[in-house]
């Protein structure tokens, strides 16, 4: 090995505390999006707003010679088309999605990598056949585990070259709502989303929803592949194994009130009634209750709740009315779900970022006039 593919496969470089955002890291920004947070006013996320975050190329798929053979550990290897798909029983559900690196960019020393800051997160309706009966139908051996998802895109990451590649347990693969999805909000899959078939497993993390499916393998063993056992994984050491990336932690986000500076996005709005509004979630649970604090954290006002989502996976809008007096205000949300679990004041750190919840706060102006 090289010493440049080396470097490469060393663990996750941390970057040093006055050190600034890369060439590299700003590369990646460009090609990777978050929603611009005005959009979260839209229940359902249009397609050229929803994050987006591809890790190699996006490869190129005719979807009229596009197969995907379901193999491995099955009594019936099955083998579909695109046509065959849309013949089977056809399922829409609502599905908030959040890049497991969200936030990222906010941790100290900062993980260097795509800098998320709180905006990697969408929600569409995503349109398919459910995964679970035709893993039925191939007849799932004794001896099954786990259902690897391989995508088409291919590439290198930290030295090793791989296709994208995740797996499930055989207990998720087979819930209903997973599905192999060829429609986002009622038209055919974007490229940049995955077409012509992607997975959507509701309420896990974004880098579980493989996009561009190019085979189904079922396995008698836990998959160990890259983006299984060496990203993902919630660790503080370079070289512990972590625990795994898995759900969606409770978040609550502000569509930003007033206007903002060009430069700073920092937020000004005139004084009186103000209604501040959001979305919140969880992938582990139903959301129960958002709180609103205009100090920074020290007090705390419960908002109201929109109505469930007929979609258990889909956020939840929020309101609070705030009479805004002149000054400088640090506005903050935090979100709790039907578990228990809450957004943290302070966010634990790991070493590649991911699951971080930290509550948002967004500095405002409230001026006269």
């Amino acid at each position: 090995m090289d010493s440049a593919v080396h470097a490469l496969s060393a663990p996750s470089r941390l970057a040093d505390p006055q050190e600034a955002i890369s060439i590299e890291e700003l590369q990646l920004a460009a090609r990777n999006h978050g929603i611009p947070l005005e959009a979260l006013r839209y229940e359902v996320t249009p397609p050229g707003l929803h994050y987006l975050l591809t890790h190699f190329d996006m490869p190129a798929v005719d979807p009229v010679t596009w197969r995907l053979p379901l193999t491995g550990r099955v009594a019936r290897p099955l083998t579909l088309d695109l046509d065959g798909l849309r013949e089977r029983p056809r399922v829409t559900t609502r599905v908030t999605m959040e890049c497991a690196g969200n936030g990222r960019a906010h941790l100290l020393p900062r993980p260097v990598s795509q800098p998320w800051l709180v905006e990697a997160v969408g929600t569409a309706e995503w349109t398919g056949t459910p995964l679970a009966p035709l893993l039925r139908e191939a007849g799932l051996t004794d001896d099954a585990v786990e259902v690897v998802f391989t995508g088409s895109d291919h590439g290198i990451e930290r030295g090793v070259e791989q296709d994208y590649q995740r797996s499930l347990p055989l207990a998720e693969a087979l819930r209903a709502d997973v599905l192999l999805a060829y429609e986002m909000n009622g038209a055919p899959l974007p490229v940049q989303h995955g077409a012509p078939v992607r997975l959507v497993v509701p309420g896990w993390y974004g880098m579980a929803h493989v996009k561009w499916l190019r085979e189904i393998t079922v396995i008698d063993r836990p998959f160990d592949g890259y983006q299984q056992v060496v990203a993902y994984r919630l660790g503080n050491t370079p070289d512990g194994p972590g625990d795994p990336v898995t759900r969606i932690e409770p978040r609550a986000l502000l569509i930003p009130p007033g206007f903002p500076d060009f430069m700073s996005r920092a937020r000004f709005v005139k004084a009186g009634q103000v209604v501040l509004e959001g979305r919140a979630w969880s992938g582990w649970a139903p959301v129960t209750g958002v709180e609103v604090s205009t100090d920074g954290g020290e007090h705390w006002s419960a908002a109201r709740l929109e109505d469930a989502q007929a979609s258990p996976w889909a956020w939840r809008g929020w309101s609070w009315t705030w009479d805004a007096t002149p000054g400088r205000y640090e506005l903050s949300v935090r979100a709790t779900d039907a578990d228990g679990r809450t957004q943290p004041l302070e966010q634990p750190w790991n070493r590649g970022g991911f699951a971080s919840n930290l509550v948002q706060r967004v500095p405002v102006a409230v001026i006269d006039g």
